[in-house]
């Protein structure tokens, strides 16, 4: 019988044996397991006295193989149990995976483990016929690509492998969302703006900013006095991207729980904000004997904000350099290495200065010529040359009237989106790589000359001139432009770092 145990938030399959002997009466579980699984022994001995079976009186040996990978999770007990109870059963039970945690009258309980490992081993294409609890029905019956079959006590379980008969619970519902098609592929959206951009006011530039980081999933770092709306528009984001096809609906959710959160299924980004007192740990995982997921792989899919960027630790800014150019987390501890997705839209938000005055047209800054050029040396130049849109806000008023809403930006982004897919692109224009770049950013001769100008002009490395490449290119698409135009090109540029 089969089962499987989470590695660094992956599936790994586990094969149940058990072994029934002649002896002293004894109940034993090997194979590298932990405290949960060895107490399961009580849960399993007190569910099956219960639900009127005989616990055999003889040497009990329970192994869980492969040996030298760490086992963990009550989803154990119903395997386990299931094992001592069939040990008369002479058909082969070997192609079924089962999860369950055992309650001490027999029922069976949903474990915050099960769909993780469940959405783990479809994603791989294993484990295709499951037993889980009755409970678990509505959320795994989400995963595609996988026969469930639910009980709701252990009698129930080992009366359908007697007798043979199992009824499986129907397929994967539809998500009932709105989604827009697109290459024979379904994506999916939500319309609901709980943070709408209609409520910054002015600040056309930095909305306009935020759309094209948006619609091309471009970093952005958003520069101004506080109060100005910076902390506004980051929360406001994430809720105009792209939208995300069922498997990245799955994804999210699967990271959503564990991090111990709600499963929602619904076709909404994450966002992830850690303060900057917090511990390198925390943002990008760790462990002593097993390494955890962080903040910046909990925003993987969906936006990693970072106020008051300056005051980050020196090491975590240089270190998040990594996610930012290959879209992965890497940790590394004695007893594992392991590899997280982080594919996420960088926000960062900063002050001017220390005091945060300096482009305060009212309040004087306080802030010596020193301290303004420590402040921004804080941040070094390859850190923020990843970062490909660079807004100063500007000085707003209530007497201002809001240019856009947060449902206007979503269909422009839903429909550069759109646009990018008709012609054959796979990825968001801010992960192009070197040769889609060249495919899907051509430009004619004169945009090319005006182009090799900035660069000599400005100093432009060639990381940048592939932003500036990008960047143009999300503006053409949001105007459902095939080719990149001058403006277009003027326009990505003047989002450039200004230097020092």
């Amino acid at each position: 019988m089969r089962s499987a145990t989470l590695e660094n938030g992956e599936a790994v399959e586990v094969v149940v044996e058990a072994t029934l002997t002649r002896g002293l009466p004894a109940f034993q579980i090997v194979g590298m397991v932990n405290l949960a699984i060895n107490e399961s022994k009580e849960r399993v001995k007190s569910a099956l006295l219960s639900q009127s079976f005989t616990f055999p009186p003889k040497r009990i040996t329970l192994n869980l193989s492969p040996s030298e990978v760490s086992k963990s999770g009550s989803h154990f007990d119903l395997p386990i149990a299931l094992l001592i109870a069939l040990n008369d059963l002479e058909r082969d039970i070997s192609q079924w995976s089962v999860f369950g945690e055992l309650g001490l009258d027999g029922r069976l309980k949903e474990s915050s483990a099960i769909y993780p490992l469940i959405l783990s081993l479809a994603n791989r294409g294993k484990g295709t016929k499951i037993i889980v609890p009755k409970e678990s029905l509505e959320k795994l019956s989400k995963i595609p690509n996988v026969e469930l079959y639910g009980f709701a006590t252990l009698k129930e379980v080992v009366e359908a492998f007697r007798n043979n008969s199992f009824t499986p619970h129907s397929s994967a519902k539809e998500i009932p969302h709105p989604f827009v098609e697109a290459n024979d592929k379904r994506y999916y959206y939500m319309q609901k703006y709980p943070f709408d951009f209609q409520s910054v006011k002015g600040q056309t530039r930095a909305k306009k900013a935020a759309l094209i980081a948006a619609a091309g999933f471009h970093n952005i770092l958003l520069t101004g006095s506080p109060g100005s709306g910076k902390t506004m528009i980051a929360q406001r984001l994430r809720y105009i991207l792209p939208p995300l096809l069922l498997e990245e609906i799955l994804e999210i959710t699967k990271i959503r729980i564990l991090s111990h959160q709600e499963a929602t299924f619904e076709p909404v980004r994450p966002l992830s904000a850690p303060h900057h007192s917090s511990t390198p740990a925390s943002i990008f995982g760790g462990g002593t004997k097993q390494a955890r997921i962080g903040e910046v792989g909990l925003a993987h899919l969906g936006e990693l904000f970072f106020d008051e960027l300056p005051h980050f630790p020196k090491r975590v800014l240089e270190a998040l350099r990594e996610p930012m150019q290959d879209r992965v987390i890497r940790i590394s501890r004695v007893n594992s290495k392991v590899e997280y997705k982080s594919d996420f839209l960088f926000v960062g938000a900063m002050n001017p200065c220390p005091c945060g005055n300096l482009l305060d047209e009212t309040k004087e800054c306080r802030c010596s010529d020193i301290e303004i050029q420590r402040y921004k040396n804080r941040l070094s130049d390859p850190f923020l040359d990843r970062i490909d849109l660079h807004v100063v806000m500007q000085k707003s008023s209530l007497k201002e009237e809001s240019t856009l809403s947060s449902k206007e930006m979503h269909a422009k982004v839903i429909d550069a989106f759109l646009f990018a897919k008709k012609r054959g692109q796979l990825h968001a224009n801010a992960h192009l790589k070197d040769a889609e770049l060249e495919r899907f950013c051509k430009l004619q001769e004169e945009e090319a000359a005006l182009l090799e100008t900035a660069i000599s002009r400005y100093a432009l490395s060639l990381r940048a001139r592939a932003s500036v490449l990008k960047v143009a290119r999300t503006i053409a698409d949001l105007e459902q432009s095939q080719n990149i135009t001058k403006e277009h090109l003027l326009e990505a540029l003047s989002y450039r770092r200004r230097e020092r």
